[in-house]
């Protein structure tokens, strides 16, 4: 007999996504089609911030948007990185004006996903800066044969100082 609290896998991420903003109905929405959390007042006139990935590890990101956090979280499927129609979309909800800075963890699929949404939104003239999270050393070889340094408990950090700079009204470069 299967036990668990998931009514369908297929269901899992949209369900979730749905529970947080009903959760904080005051605080958050989400973009049900491309998957992404937001402020349900967004802010103006300050550097957007964009942060996500493979779903599985809730809270993480979609938990820490709010003021001084994340203005966007964009959710892949379970483990596995959101596509970069999903980040593009997440970023033009994120953008008021001063640019969007994507905080992606060094996964191949989300620093790919990123840095194409990063590239075509130059297209609807927003300006996107990518900080990478590569702080975890136990998946760093000498030798190459591992798969590199990833990104993860240091991303809550980067998070919040960007957040903090971006509501303070740092420029793009600043943050």
């Amino acid at each position: 007999m299967r036990r668990t609290i998931v009514n369908d896998p297929e269901d899992l991420v949209p369900e979730a996504l749905e529970g947080l903003v009903l959760s904080h109905p005051l605080l958050l929405t989400h973009d049900e089609e491309h998957r992404y959390v937001t402020r349900r007042e967004p802010a103006r006139d300050k550097v957007g911030l964009v942060s996500g990935g493979g779903s599985g590890h809730e809270p993480l990101h979609a938990g820490f948007v709010g003021t001084g956090m994340l203005d966007v979280a964009v959710a892949g499927a379970v483990f596995a990185s959101p596509t970069a129609l999903q980040v593009l979309e997440a970023t033009k909800a994120a953008d008021s004006g001063r640019g969007v800075v994507q905080i992606v963890k060094n996964y191949t699929g989300d620093v790919l996903n990123f840095r194409i949404a990063g590239e075509i939104s130059g297209d609807d003239a927003i300006d996107t800066e990518i900080v990478l999270v590569d702080d975890d050393l136990a998946t760093d070889t000498d030798d190459g044969s591992g798969p590199g340094r990833r990104g993860t408990a240091a991303t809550v950090i980067v998070e919040k100082l960007c957040g903090a700079a971006a509501e303070a009204g740092a420029s793009l470069p600043e943050v």
